[in-house]
């Protein structure tokens, strides 16, 4: 039983489980009837994403330091109370089943989910 963290879009691991899309936007030019054929995502959760303002902060950090204070920014939304709460849920859930969590982006290194999988890491979450 493990948490997966991964690129939205890509082919499903073995034993991957449910795929939750942690993205603002479903995927554009896919009907809705073939997100989780098509391997995007079986639930669209877009609490876990940014918001559209940190997105564009993400986007257009080019240095190390302005990703540290996207990073920064993006923790300080997930310490919300109902992000903080639903992070806990998704690293208990890690040591019960199977599922994974992903955007869009081709490097994690320079994507939200590299912070949300440090994020489920500090409380806990179990990685495949």
């Amino acid at each position: 039983m493990a948490v997966r963290v991964v690129r939205l879009g890509t082919p499903r691991a073995k034993d991957e489980g449910l795929r939750i899309g942690t993205v603002r936007r479903p995927p554009r030019g896919v009907p809705k009837s073939e997100f989780a054929s098509g391997d995007w995502y079986d639930v669209w959760f877009p609490n876990l994403s940014p918001s559209a303002e940190t997105v564009k902060f993400a986007q257009s950090a080019q240095t190390p330091a302005q990703w540290a204070a996207f990073a920064k920014k993006y923790r300080a939304e997930m310490a919300a109370p109902d992000a903080a709460r639903t992070l806990d849920l998704l690293a208990a859930l890690s040591h019960q089943t199977d599922f994974s969590v992903g955007c869009y982006c081709e490097d994690e290194a320079h994507c939200h989910r590299s912070v949300l999988r440090a994020l489920l890491a500090e409380r806990g979450a179990k990685f495949a």
